[in-house]
């Protein structure tokens, strides 16, 4: 069974924040005015906490006649019940679901996770660089 955790940003005065639990969630991660993330249940190669919003390095394969290994970014979302891998920068994902790159997305699960092929490598809120494009 998943763990559920949660965790918030605050803007860059206060940060990230994770609740701590003496009786009662602390004030400042009660307040209305994060943005809260939801822990996945996954890990990444590392043993860092997979959450919504993570920006994630990833190797996915591609199978076309040939096995294509590609290293993309990606940042983590939920979506229709599931977590999702979304903003993906890949040259080849969009060969394969027929959308634009960073327009697709792909589902994050127990079924196709292997914690070696993900790397926490920032978040959507301090590091929103990482999923830039370099036409941007």
């Amino acid at each position: 069974m998943r763990e559920i955790k949660f965790r918030g940003w605050y803007g860059s005065r206060i940060g990230m924040m994770s609740p701590t639990f003496d009786g009662d969630i602390n004030e400042i991660f009660a307040d209305k005015h994060g943005d809260y993330m939801q822990y996945t249940g996954l890990k990444d190669k590392n043993g860092v906490e997979i959450y919504e919003g993570d920006i994630i390095h990833c190797v996915h394969w591609f199978f076309n006649g040939d096995e294509i290994e590609e290293h993309f970014t990606a940042s983590v979302g939920f979506r229709d019940g599931s977590f999702t891998l979304e903003n993906i920068k890949s040259r080849y994902y969009s060969d394969f679901t027929g959308e634009e790159n960073g327009k697709g997305i792909c589902w994050i699960g127990e079924i196709n996770y292997c914690e070696e092929d993900y790397e926490v490598i920032g978040n959507i809120y301090q590091n929103p660089e990482l999923l830039k494009t370099e036409s941007e």
